[in-house]
């Protein structure tokens, strides 16, 4: 049986993929070092998937991550809907809490650039 190379758009979702997860791991480095632990990873409900769920203190944080070349363009790759989908999601996953919808809870999106550092933007509710 023949070995069938990669094509090229292969190798680029592939190196994308693996680039999206290294950027999640630095983002969770980031939360970590502040205290905060981490409570799910890729955690995928009826609404979508929330890249990032941790505890921070009593508050429950809900991160996006947006990886890009520039803080700028990983700013410019999110969109209200995205942020609509992330709510949603966020609202499915406090049902499973104690408190339910009454766990405080914020959403964060997480932008990194191409030489690996991280800008947290915090609370976000819309551009």
């Amino acid at each position: 049986m023949p070995f069938d190379f990669p094509t090229d758009a292969q190798q680029r979702g592939l190196a994308n993929y693996h680039a999206g997860l290294a950027a999640e791991s630095s983002v969770e480095l980031e939360y970590q070092t502040a205290g905060a632990i981490l409570l799910e990873r890729r955690w995928r409900g009826a609404a979508g998937e929330v890249d990032i769920i941790l505890r921070d203190g009593d508050e429950l944080v809900f991160v996006e991550v947006k990886k890009s070349k520039s803080f700028a363009r990983a700013a410019e790759s999110l969109s209200q809907r995205q942020l609509g989908r992330i709510s949603l999601a966020a609202e499915e996953f406090l049902g499973t809490q104690d408190l339910g919808s009454l766990t405080p809870m914020r959403i964060d999106v997480a932008l990194t650039n191409a030489t690996g550092e991280v800008d947290i933007l915090r609370n976000v509710t819309g551009f």
